[in-house]
């Protein structure tokens, strides 16, 4: 630790923190363009300048780390002069049609001229014009290269966070312009994050463009109904209608960061097909009626249907309230086990059960991703869980996270990874299983016999493609962490070979904890609330709290809780419905 004193305020702070981070604990605001967070310190703008005792010039606290003694000024007329000459200097190019602009209300160049900048410009040329008109970089993203202060955010998001090299900067001194390069379609993720973190109206979002002022919309806090990250969103309505979707900095795991489903793939709420209203086929064709109507409806077809077996199938994208009340619907109403939640797994939960009573790691995805070595199993975490993907970039990067990727399918994140094991689509059991024979041999113990569900479960060696690293590689890297995070795409649940894979992961994980590892696991959902699905009971064989529907203490202590009996066979999955639909032994499927 050291010692700081700042405008007469003093602290101590971790060797290595810049004066800003100081400053900030101190509740001291210092101003910044280039500066954010999560990304390495750039010190362009110079807004930043500060006066250090004991030297010559003004320091950018942004890039000065704290020495011990230090004693810091902020706030001085020197300073002041300086934060304005900067803005002066930024306006003097910067085109003034505020009024027009998208960003007007929440410009941060804006606050600044404000809060420190000059009440008179000194320069009188004419200003720079790079172009006429606003260019489309993308269907979701126009940019107006005039109004851009080179703060360079959004080049550095792109590259340093999201991963894809779609900006860059062009010629230099005064002329220095950011651009979309050649062929940027293709490499954008058009994930908005850019237009995200531009502090001025250089970037926009087309979708939003020209339709309202920020003091114009009532903003709600929520979560991405998309993948299962869990990303917070804070959606924009002005009189009641769906305007643009941000995220809040600092907020979140997702902090400044979206994708492009979460911040341009909410507009389906204002959709002209949307049913709002409850709908009868009559004659061929959906009429609108009543609740009333709708509900007397529903109970003369439902008590139709009570000498055929009835189903239901679930969102994994509802709330954990809904899918438990519609899973005790469908036990105690219609007496029923047909139940799931539509993601066609292929893996029957008795295998899968124990893995997640056992293994599963129920903490937030930014606890676990900071282990000493984080493998991640199957998929594209890139097209899968973009967000996931910027996290585990920053770890690698930032914490030295030790990155093993395991998968039939190329990622970016492959860039970032210690060791990267591509196989033949299927070959994820038969790799694991080498693993697992690896950390054996490499171990050297005596292990218990039944320590594994099934060391047989593959037959053949791993297939691994020439351009990739062998199994060994994965062994090595495992044994040398402390701490294991083993992240599961889902996609691999929905795979023939999943239950092999599943059994071979189990065996991994349970030979990880024998070896005195600080182990968590997660899958990837691609669905928002899966695990809650499973939770709350939406599968044919599990009841709510992951327990078999042969389980007599846990039937008999729900049919206690809710006055009606439970079968206690297990139902038809999905598949299952769908061919006794074809068959027309389904009377009714919710």
């Amino acid at each position: 630790m050291v010692s700081v004193t700042i405008d007469e305020q003093s602290l101590e702070v971790e060797a290595g923190s810049t004066v800003l981070q100081a400053a900030e604990r101190l509740g001291i605001e210092i101003p910044t363009f280039c500066y954010l967070k999560r990304l390495p310190a750039l010190a362009s703008c110079r807004m930043c300048l500060v006066e250090i005792e004991g030297q010559r010039r003004l320091q950018p606290s942004c890039a000065t780390a704290v020495t011990d003694g230090m004693v810091v000024r902020t706030n001085t007329p020197l300073i002041d002069e300086t934060r304005s000459s900067m803005l002066d200097m930024l306006l003097a190019n910067h085109p003034l049609d505020c009024p027009i602009c998208d960003k007007g209300g929440e410009c941060e160049l804006q606050d600044m001229v404000m809060a420190y900048g000059p009440r008179e410009s000194r320069f009188r040329d004419a200003k720079r014009v790079f172009h006429s008109e606003d260019i489309r970089l993308s269907p979701v993203i126009i940019m107006n290269v005039n109004r851009c202060i080179q703060c360079q955010r959004c080049v550095r998001m792109c590259e340093d966070v999201v991963g894809a090299v779609a900006l860059g900067t062009i010629e230099k001194g005064m002329d220095t312009a950011v651009t979309g390069f050649e062929g940027s379609l293709a490499s954008c993720d058009q994930c908005g994050n850019c237009v995200e973190v531009c502090p001025v109206g250089a970037l926009m979002s087309f979708p939003y463009r020209y339709k309202a002022r920020p003091w114009d919309l009532v903003e709600t806090d929520t979560v991405c109904p998309h993948c299962g990250t869990g990303c917070q969103l804070t959606v924009g309505t002005r009189k009641g209608e769906f305007m643009r979707v941000r995220s809040k900095w600092d907020e979140g795991l997702n902090r400044e960061t979206l994708c492009v489903r979460g911040r341009f793939g909410l507009d389906f709420v204002e959709s002209r097909d949307r049913i709002k209203r409850p709908m009868i086929r009559r004659d061929g064709a959906l009429v609108p009626v009543s609740w009333d109507e709708a509900g007397d409806y529903l109970r003369l077809g439902l008590s139709a249907v009570e000498s055929k077996a009835a189903g239901g199938l679930a969102s994994p994208r509802l709330p954990n309230e809904v899918l438990y009340q519609f899973q005790k619907l469908m036990r105690t109403v219609f007496r029923t086990n047909n139940i799931d939640c539509s993601s066609r797994w292929s893996t029957p939960f008795e295998t899968l059960g124990p893995l997640v009573a056992g293994f599963y790691t129920r903490a937030p995805l930014e606890e676990v991703i900071g282990n000493d070595c984080v493998l991640v199993v199957g998929g594209n975490v890139t097209d899968e869980n973009p967000v996931t993907e910027y996290l585990l970039r920053d770890s690698a990067r930032r914490r030295q996270t030790g990155l093993l990727m395991l998968s039939a399918r190329p990622s970016r994140l492959d860039a970032d990874a210690r060791v990267v094991v591509r196989v033949r689509p299927g070959g994820e059991a038969a790799s694991l299983a080498a693993v697992v024979a690896g950390l054996v041999a490499a171990a050297g113990q005596a292990l218990p016999r039944d320590v594994f569900a099934d060391r047989g479960a593959t037959s053949g060696g791993p297939e691994t493609t020439a351009e990739s690293n062998g199994p060994d590689r994965l062994v090595a890297a495992l044994l040398e962490g402390r701490s294991v995070t083993v992240l599961v795409s889902a996609d691999l649940l929905r795979s023939p070979e999943a239950r092999a894979m599943l059994q071979q992961l189990r065996n991994l994980l349970q030979l990880l904890r024998i070896l005195g590892k600080d182990l968590a696991m997660q899958f990837l959902f691609d669905r928002a609330n899966q695990l809650g699905a499973w939770d709350m009971g939406v599968l044919p064989a599990v009841l709510p709290g992951l327990r078999p529907v042969g389980d007599h203490t846990a039937r008999t202590a729900l049919v206690r809780a809710w006055g009606a009996e439970i079968p206690p066979e297990p139902g038809a999955d999905i598949d299952a419905m769908l061919a006794l639909c074809n068959e027309g032994r389904i009377g009714a499927l919710y």
